[in-house]
């Protein structure tokens, strides 16, 4: 791993572990913060969260590379500048068919890659926790998991050759044990499951410790906020 000032990239990517990163326009990204963030401030977070997100999974020595599948230009060139490889979400039919688009694009280029999806919004996000993930889900053709309130996923993993399957939105933690997917059930992975769509989630991975992209958003936006 090299890191450049606030960049980081992997400069050795012989891991087994290819990572797709959705990421909606930032325009309409994280909606439900607005409450707590303002509107000006929610589109920065939103990036904020990617950046440290994205930059957390490079980190990881098992993970070759990070794939996001994105339409938003000025994310996806910041993202690039990490490291990720931007792939266009050409089917623009939901975050299930982003990442469909997505596993199709890691495996055209790496076709017996184990493949796994991240969510963008995992600002507290620890690289060691990833390991411990990727580890655990190795052993299993499909894994999974589940975000800090339960109910939705934050992650979901395939061997190679195995089909990704996604079915994320709302409930999709019973659909995804529904579908045969194995629940990542480690302790200590918290940074792992704490996804950021409220307020109350925001203060949340503060308190748990977010990267350095958004404590220094958040830190910043609070200070205009106070002017």
């Amino acid at each position: 791993m090299r890191i450049e000032g606030e960049t980081a990239t992997n400069t050795d990517p012989t891991g087994p572990w290819s990572l797709v990163v959705p990421l909606k326009p930032l325009a309409r990204a994280k909606s439900r913060l607005t409450p707590a963030s303002g509107a000006l401030l929610r589109p920065r977070l939103a990036l904020a969260f990617a950046r440290d997100t994205v930059s957390a999974a490079l980190s990881c020595p098992g993970v070759a590379d990070v794939v996001v599948v994105t339409d938003d230009t000025t994310a996806g060139a910041a993202l690039a500048a990490l490291g990720a490889r931007i792939v266009a979400d050409t089917p623009a039919a939901g975050l299930n068919a982003a990442l469909a688009h997505g596993e199709r694009a890691v495996r055209t280029s790496r076709p017996r890659a184990a493949l796994a999806v991240l969510n963008a919004d995992l600002p507290a996000l620890r690289p060691a926790e990833l390991s411990r993930v990727l580890e655990f889900s190795a052993a299993f053709p499909r894994a999974f998991v589940c975000d800090a309130a339960g109910i939705g996923t934050t992650f979901l993993a395939a061997g190679p050759g195995v089909e990704l399957r996604p079915s994320f939105g709302g409930l999709s933690r019973a659909r995804h044990l529904a579908s045969g997917a194995v629940e990542v059930t480690l302790s200590g992975i918290d940074s792992v499951r704490r996804d950021v769509d409220t307020g109350d989630d925001l203060r949340a991975a503060l308190e748990l410790g977010v990267g350095p992209y958004t404590a220094g958003r958040w830190a910043a936006g609070v200070r205009a906020a106070d002017r």
